[in-house]
């Protein structure tokens, strides 16, 4: 039988508040344990929640990135669950009445759009975390450490509109890039601070109704994520083709084995018993709130894309690798603002910046080749001062050294050779030197001049003029 595969995704993202959501408690990541603690995130009898005005702000902000509504009015509730890390024996979430609704998302996928509806977004505290014996050659226990507990949440629940593994990704890559352009969210994976669960259930093509779904917890990677589905979808594919029923429940992504293994039964709503916390009164959010929040957004992705086509002349491609993360779109806009040439500023950022960065595993921001140093090298170009074959030269000094562009020419004597003169005279000393090349190509063979030319910057060791030895060596072997 065929099988249609149903995904619906729960984005959990820390966000990047000074401090925690209820307490004054510090967010910072690898404190010693339990050290950004008080009475309130430990849980002690008598602590009282205190709601962090930038939680609600931020998530206001994604409410309005995503075109959701804003509730005019939300509730907190307390979601009740026993877990080692869970110091109250709760978690302080939103429930019925959650502060945005409604949202989308636009993801594209083999070149069509495609929207995904956003559920909720709501807020929630984070729990705390356990660390197991077995990595600290103690294999008997567990250590419960606190700092986690408390840290600011939202949680973006999507429609079940997502199709494949590859629409997961896609989903959660674009979702990834809209809350670092917002600075709601550092958004880094490693440390937890963004981390996804993925529903995933198979029907029958054509059936309307929803399969069993299985829920995979705690995905913190791109491919982790796409492996996991991948997998649940062939292991509930083989269990509907054996006759068998899929059963609800709650799975773990092994990376180790890529398989998903039942971790617990999946609950419903009516496990936690939610009722609204006594302790926080409803939040009320005007109009004006809104408003005030609407004005500092920044612009997003989808606008910076089409803005960076309309504006610069990119294609939709480069623009859309140009805007996917907003430090590489405001390198590259630094740089094009410098040059005359906005699509050379585009090629060098898309190959030889990312590659540095990829390569070396860290920022744009801690590129050793700076905006400005990039700038003044395409203005080298620009002005014929280099080729780009030497500024692929000057590139490498850059990255390994630093320095200035023009210093770093005027040091290795890398000027390009724009006399005419000289290259007529490197041109006539290779066209006399191979008669045997010249008459090849004078009976069809052009493919031959890609080979004077390679001669004659080896000659000149790569600073002939490019345009004007091409020019030469046509007039030259033609006559010849």
């Amino acid at each position: 039988m065929e099988y249609e595969t149903v995904i619906g995704l729960e984005v959990h993202s820390q966000l990047s508040t000074a401090s925690k959501i209820f307490c004054g408690c510090p967010t910072t990541f690898g404190a010693a344990p339990n050290e950004n603690t008080c009475p309130v995130c430990l849980g002690l009898p008598g602590a009282l929640p205190v709601l962090n005005r930038e939680v609600v702000e931020r998530a206001i902000m994604l409410g309005l990135a995503t075109g959701s509504s804003i509730a005019p009015r939300s509730r907190f509730a307390r979601k009740n669950y026993f877990y080692p890390d869970l110091p109250k024996g709760y978690q302080i979430s939103q429930y019925e009445l959650p502060i945005c609704e409604k949202g989308k998302l636009e993801i594209v996928v083999d070149g069509t759009p495609k929207t995904i509806g956003i559920t909720r977004i709501h807020m929630e505290e984070d729990a705390g975390k356990l660390i197991h014996g077995e990595n600290l050659g103690q294999p008997d226990s567990s250590y419960v450490d606190l700092n986690r507990a408390c840290v600011p949440l939202l949680e973006i629940v999507s429609e079940p509109d997502l199709r494949s593994s590859e629409e997961a990704k896609l989903y959660l890559q674009k979702l990834k890039t809209i809350l670092e352009y917002l600075g709601v969210s550092d958004c880094n994976m490693e440390e937890g601070s963004l981390r996804c669960d993925a529903n995933v259930s198979l029907r029958p093509v054509g059936q309307k109704e929803f399969g069993t779904r299985a829920e995979i917890k705690n995905m913190n990677s791109f491919r982790y994520l796409q492996k996991a589905i991948e997998y649940e979808v062939e292991r509930q594919k083989a269990i509907l083709d054996d006759g068998g029923k899929v059963i609800q429940e709650t799975r773990l992504f092994n990376p180790d084995k890529g398989i998903t293994a039942s971790m617990r039964g999946k609950e419903e709503a009516h496990d936690y018993r939610y009722f609204p916390d006594p302790d926080l009164v409803p939040l009320e959010v005007d109009e004006a709130w809104v408003e005030r929040v609407r004005a500092t957004l920044p612009e997003l992705p989808d606008a910076k894309r089409d803005r960076f086509v309309a504006h610069y002349g990119l294609s939709v491609y480069d623009a859309t690798v140009l805007s996917a993360s907003r430090d590489v779109a405001d390198y590259f806009e630094t740089v094009a603002g410098a040059v005359k040439n906005p699509k050379g500023a585009a090629n060098w950022v898309m190959g030889d910046v990312l590659r540095i960065v990829n390569d070396r595993k860290i920022a744009v921001a801690d590129c050793p080749v700076t905006p400005a140093m990039l700038a003044e090298m395409i203005g080298l170009i620009e002005d014929n001062t280099i080729s780009g074959k030497i500024a692929k030269t000057v590139m490498e000094e850059m990255e390994a050294n630093g320095g200035s562009p023009k210093d770093i020419v005027a040091k290795k004597g890398l000027v390009q050779i724009t006399d005419t003169s000289a290259i007529e005279k490197a041109v006539d000393e290779i066209v006399a030197a191979n008669p045997g090349q010249v008459e090849q190509y004078k009976g069809g063979n052009e493919k031959l001049l890609g080979w004077f030319v390679g001669q004659v910057m080896r000659a000149t060791k790569g600073k002939a003029n490019p345009a004007m030895l091409n020019d030469i060596l046509k007039e030259r072997l033609d006559r010849a």
